[in-house]
């Protein structure tokens, strides 16, 4: 429990400030923790008014990250978006499930969303991560004015079916923390507004996001991190908040053809990410912009290097498979991977237009040419299909680029856990 000393306020102060607050006490754990005491919430500026031109580093990294998501969207041009966006919108949901601590292979989560029902805990957290996201680049694309309505609806979708659905699509009502011993916010790293505060503050960054008078990528950095320093949900935050950065990429028309992952090149040092964020609330906003900014630049390299590979991958597939003519189910099933990573005798049928008959006599033919192997040993019936290569070839693209650093992932509370 806690009492903000300065009570509710809808107007949002012109300057950062640290709010006194009191720690009412009782609840579990140690003594000291069920004790009174006060604390200092962090209350920032709002953003709606941004016209702080940028430093001569930032706008340099800026113009450069600018410039190569300018150079992706016009390769695009020359693949099959479809397919390859699936891969890529995948890895950035793994690696901004990565730095919360939620981890699973590429086959893994293939898996869990081909039969949801069998999908444990993590797995289906990432999944919702992936609708998420999905959902931010669908609000993105459709390009109406942001509303907090569309922010809800993100976190709503992220949480759906997991264990922390009750407080889906909910703004916050008690005061959360980062780090600390977790039972109170004493000895937190990090202690975002009081709730009182949070309304104002959503408000402010809405219609932040809705500018069109500022460079896309500042606008997506300065967005992500007000957003993350308001924590405004119990938990969810740093996931919802990074599916925000692509709202605004796609509603500008930054990444108009697929998704950066950004999030696994932030995942590569998870510290230097948070202390980005620090740097933001303590005025620094330069030098997170310009981290920000490098993180795009990042990203669009790990994109045309995962199209290739993606590309040779393919074409030795095809060559595997005897190389077959255009218009056939097996060289439309291998070229299809990338976004249907598991295929049934039915989903191939539907996909390509053929009966199941057909397409399980296709799928069969690439089992024994070592194309696909089954996904589950044993199984006669109700077969599906996978291509292991493709799966390791993912796995070592998020590997090699989002390793994190064990331990740098904080922790937030909106409540004593029970």
């Amino acid at each position: 429990m806690f009492l903000s000393l300065l009570g509710t306020d809808e107007r949002i102060d012109p300057l950062p400030q640290l709010v006194d607050c009191l720690w009412e006490g009782g609840g579990y754990g140690a003594r000291r923790d069920r004790q009174p005491f006060r604390f200092q919430a962090f209350v920032p500026d709002p953003i709606c008014d941004w016209d702080e031109p940028l430093a001569g580093r930032a706008a340099e990294a800026v113009a450069q990250a600018t410039a190569a998501l300018g150079e992706v969207n016009a390769a695009g041009a020359g693949h099959d978006l479809e397919t390859l966006a699936a891969p890529l919108l995948r890895a950035e949901a793994l690696g901004s499930s990565f730095i919360e601590g939620l981890r699973a292979s590429n086959k893994r989560l293939a898996l869990a969303a081909y039969e949801p029902g069998a999908a444990d805990g993590a797995a289906r957290a990432v999944l919702g991560n992936i609708r998420a996201m999905e959902r931010a680049i669908a609000i993105g694309t459709d390009g109406h004015q942001f509303q907090l309505a569309d922010l809800l609806d993100i976190h709503r979708t992220l949480l759906e079916g997991t264990a922390d659905e009750r407080i889906a699509g909910v703004v916050r009502t008690q005061q959360n923390w980062i780090g600390g011993r977790g039972t109170s916010p004493a000895n937190a790293e990090y202690i975002p507004p009081p709730p009182d505060r949070v309304p104002a503050l959503l408000d402010d960054l809405v219609a932040f996001v809705n500018l069109d008078d500022l460079p896309a990528i500042a606008q997506a950095a300065i967005a992500h991190a007000q957003f993350e320093t308001i924590h405004p949900f119990a938990d969810g935050n740093g996931r919802a908040g990074r599916c925000l950065i692509h709202v605004i990429l796609r509603r500008r028309g930054a990444a108009r053809r697929f998704v950066p992952p950004v999030s696994v090149v932030l995942a590569t040092n998870a510290k230097r990410y948070i202390a980005g964020l620090t740097d933001f609330r303590d005025g620094r906003a330069d030098d997170w912009i310009g981290a920000f900014a490098d993180a795009i630049t990042t990203a669009k390299g790990a994109t045309q290097g995962l199209w290739g590979q993606i590309d040779v991958l393919l074409a030795e597939l095809i060559d595997r498979a005897g190389s077959p003519r255009g218009d056939a189910v097996a060289r439309k099933i291998i070229l299809g991977l990338p976004a249907q990573p598991v295929v049934s005798a039915e989903t191939a049928a539907e996909r390509y237009g053929v009966s199941p008959t057909a397409a399980r006599a296709a799928l069969n033919r690439l089992e024994e040419r070592e194309v696909l192997v089954p996904a589950r040993v044993g199984r006669r019936r109700d077969r599906e299909w996978i291509s292991d290569e493709l799966f390791e070839l993912l796995d070592r693209f998020e590997y090699n680029l989002g390793q994190s650093d064990e331990g740098a992932r904080p922790t937030s509370r909106a409540r004593p856990v029970r």
